[in-house]
């Protein structure tokens, strides 16, 4: 809104106005507005969940070894972060940007599927929430209408890099000329550094560009659906979620400012994405809501994101993550993501398999994994069977293995970013 407003006065040489054409300054304008209105909002909602005493119910210490000292704290806390970043892209963003309305629509689309699942645990007293095959349902479907519009619209184009070998024998990496839908996206550690679904589904012969978009739109419903669902998981600790998705947002930030920046991409040898540079703005705003609520989040919380909070997350990244062609080097930006859900799925079926045998194992002592580090096997109720591996032999508290897996995002985010190096 401001962004179209400023470019009109700039017309009348307004002083100024001039500034509002530059991505660095409303990114990072974008950032301070989304941290302030976030700690500002948080402290009302905080208050005004109290007065109706909208708030976690009796945890199981079986369960929550910490659950005492949280009931009564306010939860669909992922209100405060959605509207801290809906308000400033909103103001600051170019709006007719295609990739911006994408995102827009993705933190409102599994805004509200996660608020659902909150208003029915708080509300309607049921603690399952909504249904699994809604909450899966909803996630599907953001996940093909993103594959779809980036498939289909005009405005989703790349310049693809290419090396071209001068007589000096020296390699150049130099951008098309013409952007082109494309179904390249960015591979670590391969030399070539993209990998294209079309030639991974050559043996179609002359209808494999039409399989590889199939591809893509599978590719970026279990992006969408994997990575909020991890997000999810990871929501447990106080300050664990929020902590983690903004370090990995300013790594998506970076990756979205070189995607956008022909120079930069030609450096890193990576596609030149025109209009990604909006993604920045978003993300900004990402990472100051995230940092905001943080103010409230961390240790020992004041307020809870709920599903409301951590389902949106998940959402954003793997959304940006498709849209700037890098949805490959998730498993390493968002390994502790990945490792929470796999802890959860190794836990659940090997324990099934092992029950039925008559002997039921435990892999992990608790999952998601974060669980493990806090609980001891005397809080894990009678029926959960042999532990395989009792590690550690003593709990920590949930302050230290929530910074403990900051530390480890910090790392993998920095790897994320050396892998465009590294081939």
């Amino acid at each position: 809104m401001l962004y179209y407003i400023f470019r009109f006065l700039e017309e009348f040489n307004i002083p100024g106005s001039h500034l509002w054409t530059y991505v660095s300054f409303r990114a990072l304008l974008t950032l301070i507005l989304s941290l302030i209105i976030s700690a500002w909002f948080g402290e009302y909602f905080i208050k005004w969940m109290k007065r109706r005493k909208i708030g976690e119910t009796q945890r199981d210490p079986k369960i929550d070894p910490f659950g005492e000292k949280k009931v009564g704290v306010p939860t669909m806390g992922g209100i405060i972060i959605i509207v801290a970043i809906l308000v400033p892209v909103i103001l600051l963003g170019r709006m007719r940007n295609i990739y911006l309305i994408l995102m827009i629509i993705t933190t409102l689309w599994l805004g509200f599927l996660g608020f659902m699942d909150d208003y029915i645990k708080i509300f309607r007293k049921n603690k399952d929430g909504l249904k699994g095959k809604y909450k899966i349902i909803g996630q599907v479907s953001i996940g093909f209408i993103v594959g779809l519009v980036l498939w289909l619209s005009p405005d989703a184009v790349v310049r693809e890099n290419v090396n071209v070998v001068q007589q000096n024998q020296e390699v150049v990496v130099k951008h098309k000329s013409e952007a082109v839908k494309s179904l390249q996206t960015t591979i670590p550690f391969i030399k070539n550094h993209n990998l294209n679904y079309s030639e991974v589904m050559g043996f179609f012969g002359k209808y494999k560009v039409a399989a590889g978009w199939v591809i893509f739109v599978l590719m970026t419903i279990f992006v969408v659906t994997a990575v909020s669902n991890g997000a999810n998981l990871n929501d447990g600790l106080d300050g664990m979620c929020a902590g983690n998705s903004a370090i990995i947002g300013v790594a998506l930030g970076i990756l979205a400012y070189v995607s956008s920046h022909i120079g930069y991409a030609s450096y890193f040898d990576i596609m030149y994405i025109p209009g990604s540079q909006e993604l920045v703005v978003f993300l900004c705003a990402f990472v100051g809501a995230m940092i905001g609520f943080l103010w409230y989040n961390a240790f020992p919380a004041q307020v809870f994101m709920g599903d409301t909070g951590s389902l949106t997350i998940g959402g954003i990244i793997g959304v940006c993550a498709v849209i700037i062609h890098k949805e490959l080097l998730l498993p390493i930006l968002c390994g502790i993501f990945f490792v929470e859900s796999l802890s959860v799925i190794l836990q659940r079926y090997y324990f099934k398999y092992t029950k039925r045998k008559g002997h039921p194992v435990r892999i992990f002592r608790a999952t998601p994994i974060h669980d493990t580090f806090r609980k001891t096997e005397d809080q894990l109720p009678k029926d959960s069977g042999y532990v395989l591996r009792n590690w550690p032999h003593r709990p920590f508290h949930e302050s230290k293995v929530t910074f403990r897996f900051w530390i480890v995002t910090i790392i993998l985010a920095a790897i994320t970013i050396i892998t465009l190096k590294i081939r």
